[in-house]
This record gives structure tokens, sequence and C-alpha cells, in this order.
């Protein structure tokens, strides 16, 4: 009998990713937001939200909550929120 060993690893391809720049101010920024449909994250996001809005100056929040948390966020969401000039992503449990 013979023991073979799987490699997960997988090698590169294509080009690196890139984080954003980051934003010079949040002040007159759009933020989107989604939800991952679990309990605790809109309580999160709603205080977020206003320390947001009241602290650094954003002008609009806009949030979407994914139909199962156990599932990607579905495109036509995503393309809701691709104007945005930030995104966050969260969990609530």
């Amino acid at each position: 009998m013979s023991l073979r060993v799987l490699d997960p690893r997988q090698s590169a391809q294509g080009e690196a990713l890139r984080m954003a720049p980051p934003l010079k101010s949040l002040n007159g920024a759009v933020i989107g937001m989604i939800d991952n449909a679990k309990i605790g994250t809109a309580r999160l996001f709603d205080f977020i939200e206003e320390t947001l809005r009241k602290d650094y100056g954003v002008r609009e929040v806009i949030r979407r909550r994914k139909p199962d948390a156990t599932k990607p966020v579905p495109t036509p969401m995503l393309m809701e929120l691709a104007g945005v000039d930030a995104l966050l992503s969260a969990i609530g449990d």
C-alpha cells in the first residue's frame, strides 16, 4: 500500500489582488453595508451608521440584507452597491 499526499496549495494565477486606496475622508461619502442575516447584525449596523453620520460626516448609508447567511451575496445586490465609496460586511452573532 502506498501513501499519496495531496498539496492543497495552488500556484498563483493572474495579477495579485490589491487593496483599494484609503479614502482621504468619510465626510460626504456614501457607505454600503451588507448584513449577513444573522440576529445581531442590524443592531451593530445601527450603531455603526449613527457613528459614521454623526462623527464622520457620512452623507448616505445604503444597507442591504443577504437572504441567507450561508450563501454568498447575490450578484444583483452587489451591483446595487457598486458605486459606494466604501463597503462594510459584518456578521452579528
